[in-house]
């Protein structure tokens, strides 16, 4: 066993990095960094110790920091910050994960229990693959990406920076998802999406994001 993992965020989404860690089984203690503390002192079991501007100088020879903040830009920001400082940042995926040896994953990126990754798939830094998602030979996922919980990715799909692949979503085989794109919950991709956009729906339809 190492030493500490130090989380930044004791969110909803922080307390599953948390179950997560504590099932890898890796780190000493999980100690929780938050901007609401003191008013806020526990992340479910686990216990907020400071503020986020704190976790550098709490940082002991041996510990790792993680960052679990579910907006990806937000968590980006943090990521360049924290490894520009020289720290340590994990990677946690959860025993139960079946994950190929030919898969290459970034600083900072969660896979949850019950997540396939398959052969030849590439994962940018502080991506999220959820519970129960699966994700096919050869897909790329860019820096940031969300692909949440049930979501199907086919083969040698290319997720752009940032993007958010909605609860239950498809994509079939071949597509490319560019940057900042939002899939609907639910949807079928069954097309190329371009940078930015919303898609919602069986087949996946372009819609305002401003609506």
């Amino acid at each position: 066993m190492s030493g500490r993992l130090l989380i930044l965020g004791a969110s909803g989404h922080g307390k599953v990095v948390g179950d997560c860690a504590r099932a890898v089984g890796s780190w000493s203690e999980l100690l929780f960094f938050d901007d609401r503390w003191p008013e806020l002192s526990m992340c479910g079991r686990w216990p907020v110790v400071e503020r986020g501007e704190d976790l550098a100088a709490s940082m002991l020879p041996g510990d790792q920091v993680f960052v679990a903040i579910g907006n990806s830009a937000t968590r980006l920001e943090w990521l360049d910050r924290l490894q520009g400082a020289g720290m340590d940042v994990a990677i946690v995926v959860h025993p139960s994960a079946i994950i190929s040896q030919d898969v290459s994953i970034g600083a900072g990126s969660l896979v949850v229990a019950g997540a396939v990754v398959n052969v030849g798939c590439m994962i940018g830094k502080g991506c999220i693959v959820n519970t129960g998602s699966t994700v096919d030979h050869d897909c790329i996922l860019g820096d940031g990406v969300h692909i949440c919980p049930g979501v199907n990715l086919a083969g040698d799909v290319q997720v752009g920076n940032g993007s958010w692949i909605g609860i239950g979503s498809s994509v079939i085989q071949g597509v490319r998802i560019g940057a900042s794109v939002m899939v609907g919950a639910g949807a079928a991709v069954v097309d190329h999406v371009a940078d930015g956009l919303t898609v919602v729906g069986v087949p996946a339809r372009p819609v305002d994001r401003n609506c």
